[in-house]
């Protein structure tokens, strides 16, 4: 049996960007993407903790120790500056190793979106 089992997740991290007039997608400083081990391009739900909103998009790497977590496209309706996300990326794999399956889970600052 296969299941899909959380992968990865930055918790409580701060908007930076809210672009509209952008194609679409999530940016993530590189750094917290690393952390976090996360992928250019890999989908990830995002939970707007400020306004309990919910969206699924894909990562777009951004500028290394830039802290910004920008929100692009239409889901810039769902999410504004200086709100407070969950990002989370799922993994699919067999009943068996997610027993055993740790996921990468960063808790960054959420004032500063720092690794701390």
């Amino acid at each position: 049996m296969v299941i899909e089992v959380l992968k990865s997740k930055l918790h409580r991290v701060t908007v930076t960007e809210a672009n509209l007039n952008y194609i679409g997608s999530v940016t993530i400083d590189g750094e917290l993407m690393d952390a976090a081990k996360l992928v250019e391009n890999e989908k990830v739900s995002i939970v707007n903790v400020t306004n309990g909103e919910r969206l699924e998009t894909y990562v777009i790497k951004g500028e290394r120790n830039s802290r910004t977590i920008g929100i692009n496209g239409p889901a810039a309706h769902k999410c504004r500056v200086n709100d407070i996300v969950i990002i989370m990326s799922y993994a699919q794999m067999e009943l068996e190793e997610a027993r055993s399956f740790k996921p990468a889970i960063v808790f960054p600052d959420t004032n500063t979106n720092t690794l701390v």
